[in-house]
């Protein structure tokens, strides 16, 4: 049975699912499913804007990061991660 750790509760366009709640673990496995799983015991709340390759990340704990990724995306997503 794996443990997960990270929680991480999203609502917005982009995803599979407008809310979704995504569980990760410490090997990097994820999991997610449709909606809000469990309680909500925030740990942060970020945004997130992904814009072709470019990622900005309005994060509350560490502020604003740029990432890039390999593939093409939009999303708008709103994000809060929560202990499991």
């Amino acid at each position: 049975m794996t443990k997960y750790i990270k929680k991480y509760i999203e609502f917005g366009i982009g995803n599979r699912w407008l809310i979704r709640t995504e569980f990760e673990s410490l090997d990097g496995a994820e999991y997610e499913v449709r909606g809000v799983s469990g309680k909500i015991k925030p740990k942060l709340y970020y945004l997130r804007l992904w814009l072709g390759q470019s990622v900005l990340i309005l994060d509350s704990k560490e502020g604003t990061k740029r990432q890039r990724k390999k593939r093409k995306a939009l999303k708008v997503i709103f994000g809060i991660a929560s202990r499991v």
